[in-house]
């Protein structure tokens, strides 16, 4: 339909041409002391719309020269990004086939990627489209992919040190969800390591609709069965239930079963009326 359109624009105009210029006798006098000059009319419509095209084109050319620098550093800074996320899906791969050290390296590379990256933008991340949110998000990912490593290496001090700057690198509002899967990742940590006050203390820190999730509620029953608070593991098991976590038998041997050790835990006719 467009080609069509344009077909009869162009006809239009090769009709309009031939009207206008067919019998236009009319010229165009040039004077140019002691000189003269007699041009046909239509030759300098002609002569007026080449100099204009040429005009364009010569401006459009000075401008491409001038934008080269820009471009240029347009193109260093998308080699940089392709590269970053590159070696961003590498390190996922490598931590997923289980080869921890090379995972830890292509998250290192990264990194570094994304650093040079900012070097060569502004701030509002115009030159890529690589804006401040994402460049948090991919540090954070990028540290907990470190500190994933790291863990299965049971290296607790990188872990650490790359947990803590995923936590910094979330900060913003942007990359609340990623902040999310780092302090449950951190709870899993300290349940792996059977510190259940820390698997405890980081689920607190969830915001409250994070800690009404299945994963957060499975990872509280857990930390309170190994901290020995029945009472708190009892009241889990039933909000699990509840939301259909566990099979309708399953559900019911672990509440009972929980519900027996708090009976047996009591000492006291006090205990056990709150039992």
């Amino acid at each position: 339909m467009r080609a069509a359109l344009w077909l009869l624009a162009l006809f239009g105009v090769a009709v309009a041409v031939a009207l206008f210029a067919g019998n236009n006798q009319a010229v165009v006098t040039i004077f140019w002391p002691p000189h003269r000059f007699d041009i046909s009319f239509n030759l300098m419509v002609l002569l007026l719309a080449g100099f204009f095209m040429l005009l364009h084109v010569a401006l459009r050319a000075v401008s491409a020269v001038f934008s080269l620098p820009a471009e240029a550093k347009r193109w260093r800074a998308q080699q940089k990004e392709r590269a970053m996320y590159g070696a961003l899906m590498d390190s996922l791969a490598h931590l997923l086939a289980g080869r921890y050290i090379r995972a830890t390296t292509s998250a290192q590379n990264a990194l570094a990627q994304e650093k040079s990256l900012e070097l060569l933008t502004d701030p509002s991340g115009h030159a890529t489209g690589h804006s401040l949110s994402r460049a948090s998000q991919l540090r954070s990912l990028a540290h907990l992919l470190v500190a994933e490593s790291a863990q299965s290496l049971q290296n607790k001090a990188l872990r650490d040190q790359h947990l803590q700057l995923a936590l910094q690198s979330s900060a913003q509002r942007q990359a609340q969800g990623v902040r999310e899967g780092v302090q449950f990742r951190a709870a899993r940590w300290a349940l792996d390591d059977r510190d259940a006050g820390a698997a405890l203390d980081w689920l607190t820190q969830l915001p409250q609709g994070a800690a009404r999730r299945t994963l957060a509620l499975r990872m509280k029953l857990r930390a309170a069965r190994q901290a020995r608070q029945t009472a708190q593991a009892l009241e889990t098991a039933r909000l699990l239930a509840k939301h259909r976590a566990f099979s309708q038998a399953a559900a019911q041997s672990i509440v009972r079963g929980l519900a027996l050790e708090l009976l047996n835990d009591a000492h006291d006719p006090a205990q056990l009326q709150q039992a």
